[in-house]
Order: C-alpha cells, then sequence, then structure tokens
C-alpha cells in the first residue's frame, strides 16, 4: 500500500513493514557483521521484505563477504525492481549478492556448516502468522537444523515484533549461547519496541533428540 511517499507491506490488517521507519531492520544485520569472526563470512538472509536488512548488510559486512537472500513471496521481488525500487538502490545488483525465490528452511534444511550467520525477518516473530510453515523455522527441529548449517562460532539471529521468553528456551535448548536485544523500531528513543535474538553456535553439540510432531 502507499500513502503519499510512505509504502507498507500489509499482511490482510496486519502491518508487517513501513518505508518510513526501518532502525530494527538495519540493526538485524548491523548487530550480526559487528560480531562474525575474522575472515571471508558466508550470510544468509530469509525475508527480502524492503530491502533494510540486506542494505545494512552490504555496508557492514566485511568486502569479501557473500550475502544469499530467500525470499518465498515471488511479488517481493517484483516489488523490489518495481515500485520499490527508489528504497532498494542497486543492492540487488550487488555482486555480492545472490537471490533465491525459495523458502529459507529448506535453503537451511540438510546443509552442514554452510554459513557464518543466518538472518531470518520471515514473519511477525517466532510464530506462523503469515505462513503456517514458518513455524518449521521455529520449532525444536528448526533450530537444530538451523545450528547444523552454520560454521563454527556462526550466529543465528531472529527479528520480532514482540518478545518470547519460552522462544529464548528453546534457542537454547538446540545449542545456541542467546543474547536478546530490545530496541525501537525506529531505533530511536520512541516508539513500538521489537526484538533481536542472537544465537551464537557453541562449542558443545546440542544432545539429539528424536525430531516433534509440534512445537
Amino acid at each position: 500500500m502507499r500513502h503519499g511517499d510512505d509504502w507498507a507491506i500489509m499482511f490482510e490488517r496486519e502491518q508487517l513493514m513501513g518505508s518510513w521507519v526501518s532502525g530494527s531492520e538495519e540493526a538485524l544485520a548491523n548487530l550480526v557483521c559487528a560480531r562474525l569472526r575474522p575472515g571471508k563470512a558466508r550470510l544468509l538472509i530469509g525475508g527480502l521484505g524492503m530491502g533494510f536488512t540486506l542494505s545494512a548488510a552490504l555496508r557492514t559486512a566485511p568486502a569479501d563477504a557473500t550475502i544469499v537472500v530467500a525470499e518465498l513471496v515471488p511479488q517481493v521481488v517484483d516489488w523490489a525492481k518495481g515500485p520499490l525500487a527508489h528504497i532498494f538502490g542497486d543492492c540487488l545488483d550487488d555482486p555480492r549478492v545472490s537471490l533465491e525465490i525459495r523458502d529459507v528452511h529448506d535453503v537451511i534444511d540438510g546443509e552442514a556448516e554452510r554459513f557464518d550467520a543466518i538472518l531470518l525477518d520471515v514473519d511477525n516473530g517466532p510464530d506462523g502468522l503469515i505462513h503456517l510453515a514458518n513455524d518449521r523455522l521455529y520449532c525444536n527441529w528448526g533450530l537444530r537444523a538451523a545450528y547444523a548449517a552454520l560454521r563454527s562460532d556462526g550466529i543465528l539471529a531472529i527479528w520480532s515484533a514482540y518478545p518470547d521468553e519460552l522462544f529464548v528456551r528453546r534457542l537454547e535448548d538446540a545449542g545456541f549461547a542467546v543474547e536478546e536485544i530490545g530496541m525501537t523500531a525506529s531505533g530511536g528513543e520512541q516508539g513500538p519496541r521489537h526484538t533481536i535474538w542472537l544465537g551464537r553456535k557453541s562449542e558443545a553439540a546440542p544432545q539429539a533428540t528424536p525430531a516433534p510432531m509440534g512445537r
């Protein structure tokens, strides 16, 4: 939707993202890149959105980093090249970026130590509000799949519109050392607060457990 110079991505009556505020989406990348270990890095971004996380990653990641972006909805990519092109600029043309029209779960699943960081902003939080299958990313076995796909000392970063203590426990149970960061949507002092979780892949692998039927 458009109002004047402002754009919003909506899910029914739920506003998912607005062009006038981008602080927490940019912070998702900035916080990760500040914590990457030295050396060439490979990042996976789940969810293209309005490109704020990708643009921030291109600014703050090492110059020789490679960034894979997985976007489930083809229309989002069409918007990025159409009415939202002025927001995206040339970030999709950057040679460090490869774009895949795929469920980010499918990019993660079955991988072994492929990424130095996985950044997820695919829903309103650690649940399947927009796409029920997103639950696969946040359930116990989905988090273990992300753990396996990360290289040693890698980071799983997750954006959320709200805090969730039970989800923090699931991250820890999957083997991550968790840092929770709260901030306003704008990154300033006023406005709605969002949550970013940074899960560092610890040296000790989590205990193997049978894949549960649910969460």
